[in-house]
Order: structure tokens, then C-alpha cells, then sequence
């Protein structure tokens, strides 16, 4: 289990490392101006010195490979850098942006996990029926839709049309944090929650509607069935034992499409999480809060695919042979 452990922390430092330089690549050529984001439509009015003087600031003046490793000298050192845009350390705003988002994709990857796993096991016990289909039907419908145009239907609708759910934000414009009550906090996040859950149901309803009729259609659950099992006590004696491992390891493993559909459903929402600040860190070409927000993002979803593969390892002692493999 150490070795496994060690393995993994040596794949996720070369990952670290990859991802880095890549990101950096990729912003830093990028056509954006950040002096001319940052300071918008009166670009034009400040002189060049003073634009020298931003850049000298930022550390733009230097060259692409020194503002490399000056950052990641500084990333080793626990040192995130400074937002270019919120003129805070890059570290104290994913921390406080990520408080935000863990509540919506926290709750949405429960959501979706429940209801996906009870969608596929209703579908599996029927194979074939209507139920089957009109469900698989459904799915197919939820893999090939967009979170923020999903999103999108459900803003115009319950909050535009009927009004039954704010269209956006964390908590009521213009109030204080302590003001806040959880009422609020529960109406702000219900649109959010139900966009990220319906587009999340999709692939663990799937997957675990196939491992159930491979299960259902088994010798020993036929013998099974010779003997007089059916209904709930054969799906609980012999099928949720062996679709709930995968059903879960799949879920651990869906942090990555949790945290994509996380990025544009805040979006939509003006919700004020990551997802709300990558895109205006890439807008305005905040170079220090992009890179930040990268390597968070894949510490994240490489613990989601951490805890998938120790669930195999700790449940099946099998697979600690393939893994060492």
C-alpha cells in the first residue's frame, strides 16, 4: 500500500510539472493584452511610461522562460503569486473561491450519484421494458446536452418565467455575509446544484444499468433463480454486491466532468466560485491566478482518481497486483 501511495504522489508531481509548463505556454502566448484588460477602455489615456511602470510591476518586462521559472521557484516555496486583477495572493482567493464551489459540486456529485445509481438499477431489474428505454432514452439525451445551455432552460424557466428561484449569485444582491440566512444560501444554490446533477446522472446510470444485467444475465444468478429468488432479494443478495464498487470508483473517477461542468454552470450563474474567476482571470490575462487555478484543478481531480484506484486496491486485493504490474 506505501509503494502504491509513493507511486501515485511521483505520478502526480510529474503531472504537476507537465500541466505547468504546458498552462503557462498556452497563456502566456496568448493574443490578450493584460495591461489593456486590466485597465480597459482608458488604455489609451495612460502614457507609455506608466505602462512601462505596469509591466515592470507585474514582471512582464522579463523574458517568457525567466517569468517561468521566477513563478515556479515561487510555487515551491508555497508562494502562489499575486492576482493581477484582485490584487490578492493567488492562494487566499482558490481558497475562498473553493469553499464556494465544494458546496455546489459537493452536493451535485451526491445528487447525481444517488439518482444515477437508482435510475440504473430500476433499468438493469427491467431490461427491456419501457422503463429501460424511456431511462436510456433520457440518458442519451443528458450525455450529448451542454451544462450551460441545461442550464440556461432552467434559469429562463424557474427563475425568469415563474420566478420560483433567484437567476443568480451566492446569496441576495447588496446583503451582508451575516445577513445571509440559509434559506438563501439553499435557493441561490438550487438551480446550480440541479443543472450540474441532471448533466452528471447520465454516465453512472449507464454504467451501472450494464453491470447489472451482465450480473442478472450470470449462471449463479440463474441458478438463483431456479431456486425461487427474484425481485428485491435477488438484487440485494447477489446484484448490489457487485455493481457497487464500479458504480462508485466511477463516480470518484467523474471529479474531472464535475469540475468542467462546475466551471461553466457558474458561469451562467454568477455564481461566485472558481469557475467565475477562471474566466475572468482569462479574460483579463491574470497569468499568476490561471496557473493557480490549473494546479488546484488538478490536485482535485487527481484525488477524485486517487481515491477511485484505493478503493479498488483496499476492497479487491487483486488489483494490488496489477497495479504493482
Amino acid at each position: 500500500m506505501i509503494q502504491f501511495i509513493l507511486k501515485k504522489i511521483g505520478k502526480l508531481g510529474g503531472l504537476l510539472i507537465a500541466i505547468s509548463l504546458l498552462s503557462f505556454m498556452l497563456i502566456s502566448y496568448s493574443p490578450i493584452d493584460p495591461v489593456q484588460s486590466y485597465i480597459g477602455a482608458e488604455v489609451s489615456r495612460i502614457t507609455p511610461e506608466q505602462r512601462t511602470n505596469i509591466e515592470e510591476y507585474w514582471g512582464l518586462h522579463k523574458s517568457k522562460p525567466e517569468q517561468f521559472f521566477l513563478w515556479a521557484k515561487a510555487v515551491v516555496q508555497g508562494n502562489l503569486g499575486e492576482s493581477l486583477i484582485y490584487r490578492k495572493p493567488v492562494a487566499e482567493i482558490v481558497s475562498n473561491r473553493f469553499f464556494a464551489s465544494i458546496a455546489l459540486m459537493g452536493l451535485a456529485w451526491v445528487f447525481s450519484g444517488v439518482f444515477g445509481f437508482l435510475l440504473g438499477v430500476i433499468a438493469g431489474m427491467n431490461e427491456g421494458s419501457i422503463f429501460d428505454r424511456i431511462i436510456k432514452g433520457y440518458c442519451f439525451i443528458l450525455a450529448s446536452t451542454p451544462a450551460f445551455w441545461l442550464g440556461l432552460l432552467l434559469l429562463m424557466f424557474f427563475g425568469a418565467y415563474l420566478g420560483w428561484f433567484p437567476v443568480g449569485l451566492a446569496s441576495p444582491a447588496g446583503s451582508l455575509a451575516g445577513e445571509v440566512s440559509l434559506a438563501d444560501k439553499i435557493s441561490h444554490l438550487f438551480l446550480p446544484v440541479l443543472t450540474l446533477s441532471i448533466v452528471g446522472v447520465a454516465s453512472i446510470t449507464l454504467h451501472t444499468r450494464e453491470k447489472l444485467t451482465e450480473v442478472l444475465n450470470s449462471e449463479y444468478v440463474r441458478f438463483a433463480k431456479a431456486k425461487g429468488e427474484k425481485g428485491v432479494s435477488l438484487f440485494w443478495r447477489h446484484g448490489l454486491r457487485n455493481i457497487s464498487l464500479p458504480a462508485t470508483s466511477l463516480h470518484f473517477a467523474s471529479f474531472g466532468e464535475l469540475f468542467g461542468g462546475a466551471v461553466l454552470t457558474e458561469q451562467v450563474f454568477s455564481y461566485p466560485g472558481l469557475g467565475q474567476a477562471v474566466v475572468k482571470a482569462g479574460l483579463g490575462g491574470d497569468v499568476p491566478l490561471l496557473l493557480g487555478i490549473t494546479l488546484f484543478s488538478v490536485v482535485f481531480i487527481f484525488f477524485g482518481n486517487f481515491m477511485a484506484d484505493l478503493l479498488y486496491v483496499v476492497i479487491d486485493p487483486r488489483m494490488k497486483i496489477k497495479q504493482s504490474i
